[in-house]
This record gives C-alpha cells, structure tokens and sequence, in this order.
C-alpha cells in the first residue's frame, strides 16, 4: 500500500459517489417492469425497475406521487424519470423518481393474466366445485417452507386457538426453480399419505418474482385435483395468485389462514355451556309459553265466542233429543192402538167366534174343512166343530141346494 495515496472513511466515499452520480446523472429516463410494490403510509411508494438481466430499487416521495395520472401495481411496464444517488447511511443505491408513465402491462403479469383467463374458462376457479371447509377439523396439513416465518405463524396461532390441534408439515421450496413442482407434490403428498382434513397451501409475502411458484399450471393443477379442501395463503393480503383463485378459500395472510382453520377451543367452550343450559330450562319455558298462549285463548273475545256457540248448540242438541224421545213415543202409542184394532178384527173374523154365534165348522177324515156340499159323499166320515167341542159322524144323506130348495119349498 503507498503511503502517499489519501485513505478516507466509508462515509466520505458514499458522499463522494452520491455527488457523482447526482451530478452526472440527473433526470435520466429509465424503463423497466415495476415489482415489489408497497405505499408506505406517509404516502412515500416503494418499488423495483427491473428487465430481464437487472433490478433497480427505487424511491418516490409523496410530494411527487400526488401527481401520478395512474395507481402503479407490480407487472406494469412503466417509464421512470428520476435521479439515481446513493443512500449514504447504507450505501444502498437507489433511484429517486420524480415522474413516472405507464407503458403497459409487463410480461409476467400478462402470463398471470393468460393464465387466469385459460383456468377460468376450464372451470377451475368455479364457485360450485370449491368444497366447504370443516369447522372443526382434527387433522391439519400445512404445505410450505419449513423454515420460513409464514410456518412459525400457522403453528403459533393454530396452537393458541386450539392447543390439542394435529398438524403435519410438507415441507417444500416456495420460491426459485423448481418450487412449483414441489408444492404440486407436496399438494399430492398429502392427499395420498396423509387423512389431514384441510391444507394450509403458501408463504410469506414478497415480490411477484418470489410469489411467481404460485402461478404456475402445476400448482394450480394439484389443488383442483385435491380431495382434501385447500385454503391458499400466500403472500399479504393486497397479493393475488392463481392458487387463490383455485383453492377452496383463499386467505389474505398465512396467520389469517390458521385463524380461518381452526376456531377458538374457549369461545367453543362458552358456547357448548351456554346451549346446554338454553336446553335444560328449554321444556319448562316452552310449557310456560304454552299456558300464557291458552291464558290468552281462553280470554279472547274469539274463544269466547266460541265457547257461547258450544252452549247454543249443546242446548239445540238437548232440544233434538227430546223431540226424538217424544216422537218415539207417539210411534209407539199409535202402533199400540193399530195393534188393538187389528186384534179385534182379527177377533171378528176367527171362525171361534163364528162358532159362538151357533155355527159349527165341518171337516173330512183328513181334517181338511169342507166348504162345500159337493165334497162330501153319503158314507164318509166328517167332524163337526161345535161351541163347547166336536162331535164324529157319518154322512146318511147329501142334500144339494136344489133339493134342499124343494124340501123347504114343501114345507
């Protein structure tokens, strides 16, 4: 080392590179994609440029924001107009924009924006297919980096909100080549190895770049095909992936994730307490209400109403019944009386009282009654029916009408 040559300290040498480039390097247009996008909340944005080959950082103070004519998002294709410097704290370099236009979307937004619509119109992102989430589950996969933060959060939360929850780890690479091919087979993995109820599918947040695995057709792919229901949990809650839109439900968070997984062991508690007493006091507040709602019945002008209609017709009923009793009663005084007289014509007509009257009722030998002389021939034998009895005897004689005629006209 010569002795001669000037040794200056860090911070002399970042000062003197920011003067060099402020100096010789003002209002330089710069074209790139934006990616890593976030609007602090003093208004200041924060962004990368970047193309194919390189990335800058770049700074954009609210004062300038104000007045852009677009809402810059990650995958534009912008042009900024700004000043590069060096951050002298940290020797970070930096491009310090003061205007910015948009050219259009950037390449990998325009493959997410393919992608998506491709998905969509196979009926991958349909809401009729998404399975329902369970509201308990007993067993929970996670599918992310086994040491990332996003991890450490699910278990944390999902530990806190229900301590005996059984979880089991996929771990796989979420960012760089060949992640996406790792969450399709852990995805896989867990379907046919394990009997998890749900799986936590993501990571934590980051630039389109790191969250890009996500977007992927394989990915996509092994959550339509899942059997188990999948919630997506990638990146913040302003980051949107193609695995949100194609898993069951999609949380903004991998903390909101566990939060959506599991409920609260305490609330589901005080909630099973608070039924079971609604039940046990639930019969004798449901007879209770039963009494007031007939108290009330009983007293309506409407019951009352009915209740005199009952009496009415009690009494109608009462009224019928003796108009029948009497009615019956005339039937059979009347029938008594025909009966009488049909015994006493009856009476009139017995050959008994002809008999008493000083005939006699004459029979063959057969007992058969004889009518008529002409049945009779001299010789037969005949009963004659007398009042007080019967007498046997023997035709001497038959006389016809004609020579009982003469005989009485002799006489």
């Amino acid at each position: 080392m010569e002795q001669n040559k000037p040794v200056i300290s860090v911070s002399e040498l970042n000062e003197i590179v920011s003067l060099l480039l402020s100096e010789n390097l003002k209002d330089i247009s710069v074209r790139g994609e934006i990616s890593g996008f976030k609007r602090h909340t003093s208004g200041h944005l924060y962004f990368s440029l970047k193309d194919k080959d390189a990335c800058v950082d770049c700074v954009m103070f609210r004062t300038n924001a104000w007045s852009l004519a677009f809402r810059p998002e990650d995958g534009q294709q912008v042009v900024a107009v700004g000043s590069p410097s060096l951050y002298q704290k940290n020797g970070r370099f930096q491009l310090y924009v003061t205007e910015m236009q948009q050219l259009g979307d950037g390449e990998l937004y325009a493959r997410f924006i393919a992608l998506k619509s491709e998905l969509e119109r196979a009926g991958m992102f349909a809401a009729e297919r998404k399975k329902p989430i369970p509201f308990l589950p007993r067993h929970v996969g996670i599918v992310t980096s086994g040491s990332g933060a996003a991890l450490q959060d699910i278990v944390n939360i999902v530990t806190r909100r229900f301590p005996k929850m059984r979880m089991t780890l996929c771990p796989v690479k979420v960012q760089g080549a060949g992640a996406a091919e790792d969450i399709a087979a852990g995805i896989r993995r867990m379907n046919a190895e394990t009997d998890c109820d749900v799986l936590i599918v993501g990571r934590g947040g980051g630039s389109i770049e790191d969250l890009w695995c996500f977007n992927e057709r394989i990915v996509a792919e092994a959550i339509f095909e899942s059997t188990i229901p999948v919630i997506s949990a990638v990146g913040h809650e302003t980051d949107f992936t193609i695995a949100d839109f194609v898993a069951d439900l999609r949380a903004p968070t991998p903390s909101a994730a566990a939060e959506l997984t599991v409920p609260e062991m305490d609330k589901l508690r005080d909630k099973i307490a608070d039924l079971t007493a609604r039940l046990s006091g639930l019969p004798e507040k449901l007879l209770q209400s039963r009494r007031e709602r007939l108290g009330y019945l009983l007293r309506s002008r409407g019951f009352a109403g009915l209740e005199l209609a009952a009496v009415n017709e009690r009494r109608r009923l009462s009224d019928m019944c003796d108009a029948m009793v009497a009615a019956e009663q005339r039937f059979i005084v009347e029938r008594n009386n025909r009966l009488k007289t049909a015994v006493a014509m009856l009476g009139t007509l017995s050959p008994l009282a002809v008999i008493g009257r000083g005939y006699a009722i004459v029979t063959n030998a057969e007992g058969h009654t004889v009518g008529n002389v002409e049945q009779l021939n001299t010789g037969d034998e005949i009963g004659v029916l007398l009042r007080g009895g019967s007498v046997r005897a023997v035709v001497a004689e038959r006389c016809t009408e004609e020579s009982h005629g003469n005989a009485t006209d002799a006489l």
